[in-house]
């Protein structure tokens, strides 16, 4: 049925389009991200205003582009609630602010033909979902897991504001999935970019925002980490071939990855370093190294754990995936408050691909999401762009500082892309050991691993071992050139290298990881000699 309205509203705007053309031309113009953005906040909740106030001063939004609401202070509410404390309000104030170019008709209610609106920054206060309703007048469910469905994300049917639909069963198909333009630059752009502002206290928002402005001046540096779960199950091994691709995306950008590709998620013990990117799944909790106390992701980090339920609360640190990984320093995450089905989910390959792009955190969501009024949720500042600032990088820029190790290895691949793969990696290996560039040389490695030269891969690693001066770098290499002298039928070298590392790291948390690793290696029997034909 949704289908059906999303066909019936295209078909209305076709039919205006001449008549709003130029209104419709300017209202998605050259607009300033400031402009066109409005601040979404509880007038019943102190720490909402104030982190509204706050948020609108750091990206210079008007005062009069803040809105204050009165509704429920609780996650969930019904949708009699929605409606009425929310969207009614919101709709009126879009009509009365000419935000939205509208097309009277005789037959309410108005098509909305443009908006000067296009994102929307949802302050924390603001409730999260809209719970399951029966009997809704003019919703038509239909059968099905998904037809059937009405209950919703908050920030996704804020999304769709402007279609004043009364069907709320099943998804909306999102008009902006794929795309490959700014939403000012998108026709007939109706659609609200709805970003969440929130994690389970007020310092953190008010972090999630510094880091985000700050970190956007000069960019997202560090190192990727990327968990697989080696899933082969009927519609599921698609997660997998999202961050297999996010993977090959990183090392075209010159970014290091970190690449796990086994059933199991990273151990508690792994060594997770200058961590600004993680995409992973499946596990319904928090788990692995982000559980420790100590973990904290760089500023400006952006971290996503596929699950079902990764945002069904965003008030406790601890529950599910999207609270507790904004609270260890991400800026921006990606979840789910209810149940969303795997393919109507956030599209990981299209978000990160987005993102380095220099898309902002909203476009890059929205781009990546093929259903709207679902499911989704998207946490952090709308308007933050991590990789801006590498669309200024010219190819024969020289401009890394020596020391820049993150930096160089990017550039360095700006300026040597278009060269065959061979002659790339030539290259790459010499700057590399040239530069003693630690995070260069491991992800060469990693690379070599992947495409199955294992010697190359232990080559590469054992420089990166040499260079690294911090201890958990060297215990990741440690594991990385093991597994890969395993991979040559040579576990006594895995064996020696990793009790050659016990000798003088025995005491790090990591150090449980090559004693297992050790352990399993030694209970293996040795290959027998091949013989002879």
């Amino acid at each position: 049925m949704k289908y059906f309205l999303c066909f019936i509203v295209l078909a209305r705007l076709a039919v205006a389009l001449c008549v709003g053309w130029v209104l419709a031309a300017a209202a998605r113009g050259e607009q300033p991200l400031a402009e066109s953005t409005i601040v979404l906040y509880n007038k019943a909740v102190s720490d909402s205003v104030e982190l509204a106030k706050f948020y609108a001063e750091k990206r210079g939004i008007a005062s009069d582009h803040l809105i204050g609401l009165t509704c429920s202070i609780e996650e969930e509410i019904s949708r009699e609630e929605y409606d009425r404390t929310i969207a009614a309000p919101l709709r009126e104030i879009f009509k009365q602010r000419r935000w939205w170019t509208l097309l009277e008709s005789n037959e309410p209610p108005s098509v909305v033909m443009a908006s000067a609106i296009h994102f929307v920054a949802v302050i924390r206060g603001v409730p999260l979902k809209i719970r399951a309703t029966a009997d809704y007048p003019g919703d038509q469910p239909s059968p099905g897991p998904i037809g059937s469905r009405n209950e919703a994300s908050l920030d996704s049917e804020l999304a769709v504001l402007a279609l004043q639909s009364r069907q709320i069963s099943g998804q909306t198909p999102n008009p902006y999935f794929q795309s490959f333009r700014a939403i000012g630059d998108f026709t007939s752009a109706i659609l609200l970019l709805v970003c969440r502002l929130e994690a389970p206290t007020a310092p953190t928002v008010r972090k999630m925002i510094v880091d985000a402005v700050e970190t956007e001046k000069s960019g997202l540096w560090g190192r990727a980490y990327i968990d697989a779960a080696h899933n082969t199950g009927a519609g599921l091994a698609i997660g997998d071939q999202w961050l297999a691709e996010v993977v090959g995306q990183l090392h075209k950008a010159g970014i290091p990855v970190v690449y796990d590709e086994t059933p199991e998620i990273f151990p508690d013990a792994y060594p997770v370093t200058k961590c600004a990117l993680y995409y992973g799944w499946y596990a319904g909790n928090i788990a692995g190294p982000f559980t420790r106390p100590d973990f904290r992701f760089v500023p400006g980090a952006i971290a996503v754990h596929i699950h079902s339920f990764s945002a069904a609360t965003l008030r406790d640190p601890n529950a599910n995936w999207v609270a507790p990984l904004v609270s260890k320093g991400a800026a921006a995450s990606l979840g789910n408050v209810y149940e969303p089905y795997l393919q109507l989910t956030s599209r990981l390959d299209i978000f990160n691909d987005r993102l380095l792009h220099g898309y902002t955190f909203a476009e890059s969501a929205y781009m990546s999401i093929p259903a709207l009024s679902w499911m989704s949720v998207m946490v952090g500042d709308p308007l933050y762009r991590p990789y801006a600032s590498w669309l200024q990088i010219d190819a024969q820029d020289h401009s890394a500082k020596e020391g820049d190790d993150w930096k160089m290895y990017h550039e360095f691949v700006v300026r040597n892309a278009i060269r065959p793969s061979s002659e790339f990696r030539a290259l790459a290996g010499a700057a590399a050991v040239s530069a003693r560039n630690c995070p260069m040389m491991e992800d060469l490695g990693s690379m070599e691993a992947r495409a199955g030269n294992f010697s190359g891969a232990t080559n590469y690693f054992q420089q990166a071992r040499s260079c690294y001066s911090n201890r958990d770098d060297s215990l990741r290499v440690v594991l990385e050139e093991a597994d890969a002298w395993v991979k040559q039928n040579k576990p006594k070298r895995a064996v020696d290298l990793i009790r050659n590392m016990l000798r003088i790291a025995s005491d790090a948390p990591a150090a449980s990881l090559l004693r297992k690793l050790e352990r399993d290696l030694s209970a293996t029997p040795a290959p027998s000699p091949q013989r002879r034909p």
